[in-house]
Formats: structure tokens, C-alpha cells, sequence
């Protein structure tokens, strides 16, 4: 897939065009969908991989992790996984406190969501 493929399916999931992003960072008219043919600038490149919280290297396909991939989701996910085997330090955690354990990191995951 190459680099304007993968801004398109950004914009997508983020229900803006293509157009909309590059009159949203100041990328010329145009200028992206040119982007599987020819280099970007350095800087078009880290304005649109800020506006989507990813890094450059995963624009350019150089890395398949987001930056910011820890949407509720991928949260759910990491909870259910490591629900099972948690403890502090050598004493187990009663299902009670998992429980408040989800509580609190889905509030503070929350409160971080409503900064960005």
C-alpha cells in the first residue's frame, strides 16, 4: 500500500477528506494523492502524521504500530488479557480489586482521550 493509500484510509476512519486534511495542515491542493509517486517533504510528511497521532514511520509503512493506538477498544483488549493472571507483586488480586483496577484505568484512559 502506498503512502497516499494509507493517508486515504486515515482520512477515512476519521471521516475527513483528503482535501479537508490538507486544507487542515496547509498541504497544497493536490499534493497528497502524489504521494505514492514522489516523495513528500519532510514536513508535510510530520504535519499529517500529527494530525492523525501516528509516526511518520508508520505512514511510510516502516513500522505497523500507531502511536496513539490505545483507543478504547485496544483497551478492552489489553484488559481481558491480562485480567486472568494479575497480582501485586506475589499476592493475587481478588476479582474485587480487578474490578476497580478496570474502573480506574478507564477513567484515567478517559481523561487522557478528552486531552488530545
Amino acid at each position: 500500500m502506498g503512502l497516499a493509500d494509507k493517508i486515504k484510509e486515515l482520512c477515512i476512519e476519521k471521516r475527513i477528506t483528503v482535501a479537508e486534511l490538507e486544507r487542515k495542515t496547509g498541504i497544497s491542493n493536490g499534493q497528497i494523492r502524489k504521494w505514492n509517486e514522489r516523495s513528500p517533504k519532510a514536513e508535510n510528511l510530520s504535519k499529517v502524521a500529527d494530525y492523525f497521532h501516528v509516526t511518520t514511520d508508520y505512514l511510510l509503512g516502516r513500522d505497523g504500530k500507531e502511536e496513539n493506538s490505545t483507543d478504547t477498544k485496544d483497551l478492552q483488549k489489553f484488559l481481558e488479557v491480562n485480567r486472568k493472571g494479575m497480582s501485586f507483586g506475589d499476592d493475587p488480586i481478588t476479582d474485587e480489586q480487578k474490578e476497580k483496577l478496570d474502573i480506574a484505568l478507564k477513567m484515567i484512559f478517559e481523561k487522557y482521550k478528552d486531552k488530545r
